[in-house]
């Protein structure tokens, strides 16, 4: 894998992406480094968040909505989410249980070297019970 060179644009995604709480949109992102004063362009933020995440120091997944999202990772270590369909929080979870049954599973069909990708969407307890409130 080539290395990448730190540009000022990268470092600003970098940053903006550790200020924001759970996963943000390449767009949603671009619009934060703007209303800050930043010119980046919206194609060199999409850039940025491909190559950390490629890199490991993000994350990347899937919305239910089908939109790719991002949040600055805070281990470089194979783990899961749990993740706020509300309010976007996303806390990082051990799965051993799915560890065993991904490679369990694999093996069971043959295949090697098996990679997966775990994230479970449901709703914080803050938006559960603002959610009763209302």
């Amino acid at each position: 894998m080539a290395v990448r060179r730190n540009t000022w644009q990268r470092e600003a995604v970098r940053e903006a992406l550790e200020r924001s709480e759970g996963f943000i949109s390449a767009q949603a992102l671009h619009t934060e480094l703007h209303r800050t004063g930043s010119p980046i362009g919206l194609a060199t933020v999409y850039r940025a968040l491909a190559d950390l995440s490629t890199e490991g120091e993000a994350d990347s997944l899937q919305s239910p909505e089908g939109e790719a999202i991002y949040r600055s990772c805070a281990t470089m270590d194979h783990h899961h989410h749990l993740i706020c369909r509300q309010c976007g929080t996303t806390a990082e979870i051990e799965a051993t249980e799915v560890e065993a049954w991904a490679s369990r599973v694999a093996a069971e069909h043959g295949f090697t070297e098996a990679r997966h990708v775990v994230d479970i969407f449901g709703l914080c307890a803050d938006c559960t019970a603002a959610a009763a409130r209302a």
